[in-house]
């Protein structure tokens, strides 16, 4: 039986669910051709942390690097998925002891919300220490099914000890139903020159 890529991002439409204070996300006809055009053509406006997203290190570190100069490789090859959704808040104490992978993505119990649901300020996220943690194992990339990777109100820490040590963060991905363990993992964002982030789809091979 093959084995198969589930799409694990959240889809993007008009009115969906964005971090308070963001531009949100706009589709509008540029042309129809029900309308007499040649061709169907639209234009979109958005924040480049709209829906699953990665964020380079330029985000929250002023001499870090921008989207276009991180290593592609980091986006693409296996990543622990992690079933924490017993815990409220993500601590040091509550990752395994031994040392982490190059790439790991939390499944918490942001998951069981519905990708239109409204922002819930208290979703799961990481505390500082953990973030140190990561860092200091080295991962390569970290991602997690909310909108934030940092407990709200604790935003620029935890992304300064990630984003500093060179840990991609992607956030937003929608792991319902995936089983904890080693996946194969693609995560791509839109080649946006000079970003501080961008979009992404993001795939699981179960």
């Amino acid at each position: 039986m093959p084995q198969l890529w589930r799409d694990i991002s959240i889809p993007m439409h008009p009115g969906m669910t964005t971090w308070p204070g963001d531009p949100v996300y706009q589709f509008d006809a540029a042309a129809r051709i029900a309308d007499g055009a040649s061709c169907n053509l639209s234009e979109i406006r958005l924040c480049t942390h709209t829906g699953t997203h990665c964020d380079a290190p330029w985000h929250f570190i002023d001499t870090g690097k921008t989207l276009d100069r991180v290593d592609l490789s980091v986006f693409m090859g296996e990543a622990l998925v992690l079933d924490l959704s017993a815990v409220d808040v993500i601590r040091a104490a509550d990752l395994p002891q031994a040392r982490l992978p190059e790439r790991i993505l939390f499944k918490t119990r942001n998951s069981d919300r519905p990708a239109d649901a409204p922002f819930d300020p208290a979703f799961t996220a990481l505390e500082e220490d953990a973030a140190a943690r990561i860092a200091g194992d080295g991962v390569h990339l970290v991602g997690i099914d909310a909108l934030s990777i940092a407990v709200k109100g604790k935003s620029s820490p935890v992304h300064r000890t990630l984003l500093g040590a060179g840990v991609i963060v992607v956030e937003g991905l929608r792991l319902a139903g995936i089983t904890p363990g080693v996946h194969e993992f693609i995560a791509l964002p839109l080649p946006l020159s000079g970003a501080d982030g961008a979009p992404c789809r993001a795939l699981l091979r179960d």
